[in-house]
């Protein structure tokens, strides 16, 4: 078994059927792929899909388990995989036909730890679109060796999707590897952690993978408990980011990164949590992260880090004007 393909399924019933039927459609023998679909407790008809899918599909595995996130699904995919490599598909994005093959070539080929693979966003009817298209320059998909520090500060950009990167089973099953679970963003933890443990990493140029776009997806959720915990979860993200910048001797991307989630939060609280900055912005600065660093940022982000840097109260008044007018 060269490759498992881990496939967390929450409430997807719309979208399950054509997702997996990408992941047949491949240039893959049978033989040398497992798709596992881990039905994370789902309240809709997708864990019966998934019990279908796997009886009429003989490289098709299925683990049932109470609802626990989607760090927790893919954790519990990683237990259970046989392949040398490990790829996650989200339940309701979608594979190029015929692509696996050569995703296999290139992992054996360069004896690869990790590929991060080409993606696109997709909107439902099919038509690709760009919403990063300012950012998208920073990203660098050479396919030439580096090691993860390298990758993380010369090609990754700040796209870190888990969906776009192939791992090497053996260092994902590695103790303390997981995703960590109970948090938003857990992409963004996880991605810069593996790389650094990565000796060979390349990407592949080849468009492989559909991102759809879902205005009620989970990312998306405008709940006001979900819209405050994106904050704190920020918040722990910038913290874990500063301690793994801090055990490498080149750490622009990480503090490229951790000056693009500041923004982020400094925007959420502008916009939805104003009366509370003062908490907030004390929090940012009881990280010391500041001042920003404008690493990869892009033009209109440079001006906003520049202005948080002389005043982030500043930033965050400006921004909530904007929003009221």
């Amino acid at each position: 078994m060269v490759l498992s393909i881990i496939v967390p399924v929450y409430n997807v019933e719309a979208y399950l059927q054509k997702c997996v039927d990408s992941l047949l459609n491949q240039d893959l023998p049978e033989a040398d792929y497992e798709i596992i679909l881990v039905d994370d407790g789902s309240k809709d008809n997708s864990g019966q899909l998934c019990d279908i899918l796997a009886a009429t599909n003989s490289n098709i595995r299925v683990i049932h388990q109470p609802n626990k996130g989607l760090g927790a699904a893919r954790n519990t995919g990683i237990a259970a995989v046989y392949g040398t490599y490990i790829q996650f598909v989200d339940s309701d994005d979608y594979l190029c036909p015929n692509v696996l093959g050569g995703i296999v070539h290139q992992l054996e080929n360069q004896a690869l730890d990790i590929l991060r693979i080409n993606y696109q966003n997709v909107r439902q009817n099919g038509e690709v679109f760009e919403p990063n298209k300012y950012s998208k320059p920073f990203d660098n998909y050479s396919e030439d060796v580096c090691d993860g520090l390298s990758f993380l500060n010369e090609r990754l950009g700040f796209a870190c999707y888990a969906v776009q990167f192939v791992c090497r089973a053996s260092l994902l099953k590695h103790e303390g590897n997981g995703f960590r679970e109970g948090i938003l963003y857990e992409d963004a933890e996880w991605a810069p952690r593996i790389l650094l443990q990565a000796k060979r990493v390349a990407s592949c140029p080849t468009m492989v993978y559909n991102y759809l776009y879902r205005p009620n997806s989970i990312t998306r959720n405008s709940d006001a408990d979900r819209k405050r915990k994106s904050v704190e979860d920020k918040l722990k993200l910038i913290e874990t980011m500063k301690n793994q910048g801090d055990t490498v001797e080149d750490h622009r991307w990480f503090d490229g990164m951790i000056a693009q989630t500041a923004l982020s939060i400094l925007s959420e609280v502008s916009r939805y949590f104003y009366k509370d900055k003062k908490k907030y912005i004390g929090q940012l600065k009881g990280l010391r992260i500041f001042p920003l660093s404008t690493y990869h940022a892009t033009p209109s982000a440079a001006k906003k880090i520049r202005l948080a840097n002389l005043s982030p109260r500043l930033l965050c008044c400006i921004q909530h004007t904007s929003v009221k007018d």
